[in-house]
């Protein structure tokens, strides 16, 4: 065992929340009893049948007060440390049982600002950190073959962990499926070639936290029959880089047979390519290069936190240029591109749910979003499709300034994720057999009046990147964890409801559709999608629209003003 494990360190296991939140004085109150609830975990509380066997050896829980129960903590391959520092994941073996009753450690990267969106307390960092989180209902058994949720955590490939209280498996739980996280290696420690690497793994290198994500998903498809769950029902979800991982376990041959369905969360990034063997290879001697250090071995003594000020960051208002380690073309791992690996059956052709939001990083990075009134609109318009503006303005008219932000966020989500979601359905139609689902959510997170949050103008944020997260799991009070910011209403919890049920419904039987929602399968002769907000309701992607904006790519922008703050991850 590592060194915490024989420290017996906890971390705050998971505990339920109230649904309702009270302004004022009372708001304080539950913000510092919800922080004394999670700050010190209490004791191991026995389950009934644990411990439970698996292939690693053998695992007990935890009991939560919602009669979940939860293994938090569980290693899927030994610590990436020492000589396995870059190599793909190893098998993890133990003697006895391991108490798997706290969160573990999150890659080492950088820490988070504590008056952003996504901060949610401290966590534990460091390289021994391969672990991931299973919480599954109070009925579970074995034999009880119930479907499976196994979630990619987002934040560009350099931030992000499972115990992040947003990415919680208790609700999800409490609504009968069983829920995973794993962490992954991030940043250069995480997705760095180099040409010594490449010769000591027999022609390959990089990847490594993709290959993190494969192994915890192999142990899933090896083990999770002996904590209740059907590995034949299995949903790998994903959200912003966690989306696109997906897109990677659903090409390469390496995760083959491991998930049956597939969901997209802020980006369906089929398409997306990394570099060459070559190229990777170039930027690992850029990062030897930086260190002052001349092999493989010497980069391998260094510290790890020498690696962390070195590489570009640009999440949670971080805007640090550096070393950015891409995924690799490695021939091995990934030996080909996604639409050839698509094409030859070698991954996985499984139902795709494909969402985005509102005012997700598509609206954004959208020029047109920023304008606020009609000559604003026109302006910048014409800036981004010179001579074709006339016809742009045709395709997206406004004739008043209230018209100039619902059409701008209009033309950013047609042009933007959706033009990439609908991508994926062609794909899907051309190479596989299976449906794809689509969706956009567009509710406003509920906020205290004049709360202020660093990364958000609250008064303005619309649906942001990685809004609809909380809502799929059932995590809305993970915003009120270490002070009030959100009075959620009885329409939010409802739609988190609806939302969850259509998740466990589409990971039961590959379809989403529920008795509240009603969510019929994309298709280019049908180009249905699903708004989600209070009510769902269908409607169809505008095609002669998303038709010419992928026809004529805008001109960059010279000056816009400043953007709208939005949150990342």
């Amino acid at each position: 065992m590592t060194e915490m494990h024989y420290k017996g360190a906890r971390q705050g296991a998971p505990r339920p929340y109230r649904r309702a939140l009270k302004l004022g004085a009372a708001a304080l109150a539950f913000s510092a009893a919800a922080i004394a609830a999670t700050a010190v975990a209490g004791p191991m509380i026995h389950i009934a049948g644990d411990p439970i066997r698996t292939d690693t050896g053998l695992v007990a829980g935890t009991r939560l007060a919602s009669g979940v129960h939860a293994y938090l903590g569980i290693p899927y391959a030994k610590p990436p440390v020492l000589n396995l520092r870059w190599a793909p994941p190893q098998p993890m073996q133990w003697k006895g049982v391991w108490n798997a009753d706290h969160l573990t450690p999150e890659c080492i990267q950088v820490l988070r600002r504590h008056d952003i969106n996504h901060y949610f307390g401290e966590e534990a960092s460091g390289e021994d950190c391969l672990y991931l989180n299973v919480w599954t209902p109070p009925t579970a058994k074995p034999g009880a073959k119930l479907p499976v949720v196994v979630f990619i955590f987002g934040g560009g490939g350099t931030i992000g962990s499972a115990g992040m209280a947003h990415y919680d498996g208790e609700n999800v739980a409490k609504h009968g499926a069983i829920f995973v996280n794993m962490n992954y290696r991030v940043g250069i420690l995480g997705f760095m070639a180099h040409p010594e690497l490449t010769k000591e793994q027999g022609g390959h290198s990089g990847n490594y936290g993709y290959m993190d994500q494969t192994a915890a998903l192999k142990w899933v498809h090896d083990n999770i029959a002996a904590f209740g769950g059907d590995p034949t029902k299995v949903t790998l979800a994903g959200q912003s880089f966690g989306s696109s991982s997906v897109a990677i376990q659903m090409t390469t041959p390496m995760a083959k047979g491991l998930f049956t369905r597939a969901m997209y969360s802020s980006g369906c990034n089929l398409s997306r390519e990394g570099v060459s063997l070559a190229d990777g290879e170039k930027i690992g001697l850029e990062v030897q290069k930086r260190l002052g250090v001349n092999s493989l071995a010497a980069l391998r003594n260094l510290p790890a936190d020498k690696f962390v000020p070195l590489q570009a960051e640009n999440e949670n208002m971080n805007n640090v240029p550096g070393v950015t380690t891409p995924q690799v073309q490695d021939g091995w791992y990934i030996p080909g591109t996604k639409a050839q690996l698509l094409a030859s059956h070698a991954g996985n052709d499984v139902p795709i749910i494909a969402n985005s939001n509102g005012d997700d990083n598509d609206a954004l990075r959208y020029p047109l979003t920023r304008a606020h009134t009609v000559a604003e609109y026109q302006a910048i318009a014409k800036q981004m499709y010179g001579a074709d503006v006339d016809t742009f303005l045709g395709l997206y008219p406004v004739s008043s300034d209230a018209d100039v932000q619902p059409m701008a966020h209009k033309a950013a989500i047609e042009s933007g994720f959706m033009a990439g979601e609908r991508g994926c359905g062609e794909l899907q139609a051309r190479y596989g057999h299976s449906p794809v689902y689509i969706d956009l959510f567009t509710r406003r997170h509920s906020y205290i009046p004049g709360v202020k949050i660093a990364d958000q103008d609250t008064a303005t944020v619309g649906a942001y990147h990685n809004s609809d997260i909380p809502f799929w799991f059932g995590t809305l009070e993970a915003f009120n964890k270490v002070r009030p910011t959100r009075a959620w209403t009885a329409d939010d919890w409802a739609l988190s409801d609806k939302m969850m049920a259509s998740l466990i419904a589409f990971t039961r039987t590959g379809k989403p559709e529920t008795a509240d929602i009603k969510w019929p399968a994309w298709s280019e002769a049908n180009p249905q999608y699903l708004v989600l907000d209070y009510k769902p309701e269908v409607r169809k992607m505008d095609l002669k629209r998303m038709d010419w904006m992928a026809a004529h790519p805008p001109a960059p922008v010279v000056d816009t003003g400043p953007s709208a703050l939005h949150a990342h991850d």
